[in-house]
C-alpha cells in the first residue's frame, strides 16, 4: 500500500516538477543593471542550446548553454541592441540557433517539413484503410461454383446432424 501511494505521488508530482524553470542563469552571469539583465533573459528565451536542441539558453545547464548567456550579455554590455544581439549570435551559429527561425529558403524545410509529413502521414492511412476496406468486403473473392455449393451444403447437414 505504501509503494502504492508513493508510486502515485511520484507519478502526479513529476509534471510539476518537469514544467518548472530550470534557474539555469548562475549568480555570477546576472548584470548589475535590472534593465539590461532584463533584456538579456529575454534575448536567452529565443535563443536554442545547441546542446540540448529544443531548450532554450536560458532554461539549460549546458556549458555551450552558459557560454551563449555570457555573449548574450558581453554584446548588451558593449551597447548593442536586441537585434544586434541576435544578429550577432545568428551570424556565428546560423539561423539554427534561434528557437523561431526565419521563413525563407534555407528554413523552408523547417516550416514545411512537418505538415509534409502529417499530410503524406494521412494519405497512407487512407490508403491503407481503403485497401483493407476492400479486402473485408470481400471483393477479390470468387463466387462458389454449383459443385462446390452442394459439397459445403452436405458438410453442413451433416454437422448439425
Amino acid at each position: 500500500m505504501r509503494r502504492l501511494l508513493l508510486a502515485a505521488v511520484l507519478a502526479l508530482s513529476a509534471p510539476i516538477l518537469a514544467a518548472a524553470p530550470a534557474l539555469a542563469v548562475q549568480p555570477d552571469e546576472v548584470l548589475p543593471d535590472p534593465a539590461l539583465e532584463s533584456r538579456a533573459r529575454e534575448i536567452s528565451k529565443e535563443l536554442r542550446c545547441l546542446v540540448c536542441q529544443n531548450q532554450s539558453i536560458d532554461d539549460s545547464n549546458a556549458p555551450l548553454a552558459r557560454d551563449l548567456r555570457v555573449l548574450v550579455r558581453e554584446r548588451l554590455k558593449a551597447g548593442d541592441s536586441d537585434a544586434g544581439v541576435l544578429g550577432y549570435v545568428t551570424d556565428r551559429y546560423g539561423d539554427y540557433v534561434l528557437l523561431r527561425p526565419p521563413f525563407k529558403a534555407t528554413t523552408l524545410l523547417l516550416w514545411v517539413g512537418p505538415f509534409a509529413i502529417l499530410l503524406l502521414g494521412g494519405v497512407a492511412t487512407a490508403l491503407f484503410l481503403r485497401g483493407r476496406r476492400g479486402v473485408a468486403a470481400g471483393a477479390d473473392t470468387v463466387p462458389l461454383s454449383d459443385d462446390e455449393r452442394r459439397r459445403l451444403d452436405a458438410l453442413l447437414r451433416k454437422d448439425d446432424a
